[in-house]
């Protein structure tokens, strides 16, 4: 049982930061925790990580052990709730990475409902536009919308992502509605904030369209406002301007076109046999929220 608590203090250290916020979260001093993980290591011949007083790094044998030590104490925690018949509960606290205009709009506003089906769990929503380091940086699961590459972790699909070409009313009366794809280059055109070029889909298969613009910025919300203001044509995902298609202040150009269907929400998470209840419980809850044909399309008459 000494051994199994090393393994807990050695995955609380990493998920803390710093040996100093592992032992306030486990009522012990920085010297005990510094004790305990000595021993592991001495136990295991080998160093798992490098630590100062203010912070802690991952050796690459620290990195792989704690991948497994965290499907060990998973393994364990299901094994728990299953013999008390709590396999379906959730408790502790989730540490959830979300893109910062999905995760305000699309997950913030449903929060209080997971929250009150599970009072035992609480919630760290972190909203950044980076991709974090799950297991390095200690959360639970992303969200990410993206075409995923293979890796290392597991992606579960929430939802398909539409993305459309889109102005406002007031735009194409000023500048016209486009007509072919080649008309872009008489149009002004929304850059992504990342000033990544368009990936479309069009009669003639995959294509690249490069746009040109006199905006430049490094915030996608500002990109939605700019096109919600008349100022240009922009991509935009469905889930980002669906109540705006809705109500007509924008409306879709060159339907034959849109964004790559490659491109999905994904709950990301560590690769472990064992999921803990509250990862599964969070994830199977904005897949139902979400579903096939998620909530913010379902106003759109085409699909």
């Amino acid at each position: 049982m000494n051994n199994l608590g090393d393994l807990e203090i050695f995955a609380r250290v990493v998920s803390a930061g710093s040996m100093s916020a592992a032992g306030r979260e486990l009522g012990l001093s920085p010297a005990v925790v510094s004790k305990r993980l000595r021993r592991l290591e001495d136990r295991l011949g080998t160093r798992l990580m490098q630590r100062t007083t203010r912070q802690i790094s991952l050796t690459e044998a620290g990195q792989g052990f704690y991948e497994r030590v965290v499907a060990i104490l998973a393994g364990i925690e299901e094994a728990e709730a299953f013999v008390s018949r709590r396999s379906a509960l959730a408790h502790g606290v989730l540490k959830v990475s979300a893109p910062t205009s999905f995760g305000r709009m699309h997950i913030a506003p449903h929060i209080n409902t997971f929250m009150q089906a599970n009072p035992d769990l609480g919630v760290n929503l972190m909203l950044r536009d980076e991709f974090v380091d799950i297991v390095g940086d200690g959360y639970d699961l992303a969200i990410r919308i993206a075409e995923l590459s293979d890796s290392s972790l597991v992606a579960r699909k929430l939802a398909p992502v539409r993305r459309i070409l889109v102005a406002s009313p007031d735009y194409l009366k000023r500048y016209g509605t486009p007509q072919t794809i080649e008309d872009l280059d008489c149009h002004i055109c929304l850059a992504p904030h990342n000033n990544d070029s368009w990936k479309l889909e069009g009669p003639q298969g995959q294509m690249v369209h490069r746009p040109l613009g006199p905006l430049q910025t490094n915030s996608s919300e500002v990109v939605r406002e700019a096109v919600i203001g008349g100022v240009g044509i922009a991509l935009r995902s469905t889930w980002d301007i669906g109540a705006e298609l809705a109500d007509g202040r924008l409306v879709q150009v060159l339907p034959a076109y849109e964004g790559s269907r490659n491109v999905a929400i994904h709950a990301v998470y560590a690769s472990r046999r064992f999921l803990p209840a509250k990862v599964r419980l969070f994830i199977d809850y904005l897949a139902d929220l979400y579903g096939p044909t998620p909530y913010w399309d379902s106003t759109d008459a085409e699909r």
